[in-house]
């Protein structure tokens, strides 16, 4: 699903960028957008976390190693844009994420014990700098950075049950740094943006059961969330 999720966004992204360089029409749409020092819009798309995660002791063990199953999930927001010059801009981009995570556990015996479904809702809180090229036509290429912090909703921190009641938990708030890229295709009313941007924690995730011999818990040393998400903004 996420190759295919993936595949289809490569393939917008191209077939817009070719009908822009090679079309016989030349006509400059929004060609005041930019020049807002403010703009706003909304966005919607999906996402793909992942897990990576550093053992106690030693690694690459197949009897103990977590196997990470992740799903595709859905996002929302808005977006904030302040015009530092013409090709750098300073972006806030709000936004609440669904996605879930299925960790196995193989050192448990017990199949159904093996599991857990880590499902999160992220309201994630990205600051951003977007550099672009010139505007060619009705398109614009460019790559965005930044740091962000997310307040897990489901993390069951602050839940006293761990996993020995079914509950795997997690920290409420992460920090991350993004790297991604897209571009800005100018419609006649609009200016819509499909971009593809992966995001890296640079906190520990994982709450500890409370039992230190915890068998699901206590090999791990460190669960640190990665996530790719591929976004369809409307300004």
């Amino acid at each position: 699903m996420k190759k295919l999720i993936i595949l289809l966004a490569l393939g917008l992204l191209t077939q817009s960028v070719q009908a822009q360089l090679f079309s016989r029409e030349r006509l400059s749409n929004l060609e005041t957008r930019d020049a807002k020092f403010l703009t706003w819009g909304y966005f919607l798309g999906f996402n793909s976390y992942d897990f990576k995660i550093e053992y106690n002791g030693e690694l690459g063990n197949a009897n103990t190693d977590v196997i990470v199953s992740p799903t595709t999930g859905f996002n929302v927001g808005l977006i904030g844009d302040m015009r530092i010059n013409k090709y750098l801009n300073l972006r806030l981009e709000p936004g609440l994420y669904f996605t879930q995570r299925n960790l196995f556990f193989p050192r448990i015996g017990d199949e159904i014990d093996a599991l857990r479904e880590v499902e999160s809702t992220y309201i994630h809180l990205p600051l951003l700098l977007k550099f672009s090229t010139k505007r060619l036509n009705n398109w614009k290429p460019f790559v965005v950075g930044g740091v962000s912090t997310s307040l897990n909703l489901s993390s069951n921190e602050r839940n006293p049950e761990d996993n020995s009641l079914g509950q795997f938990r997690t920290s409420r708030i992460t920090n991350y740094f993004e790297l991604g890229f897209g571009v800005d295709i100018y419609l006649y009313f609009f200016k819509f943006t499909p971009s593809i941007r992966g995001v890296f924690a640079t906190s520990n995730e994982l709450v500890p059961d409370n039992n230190p011999l915890s068998e699901y818990t206590s090999n791990l040393s460190t669960i640190n969330s990665r996530g790719m998400f591929i976004n369809f903004t409307f300004q």
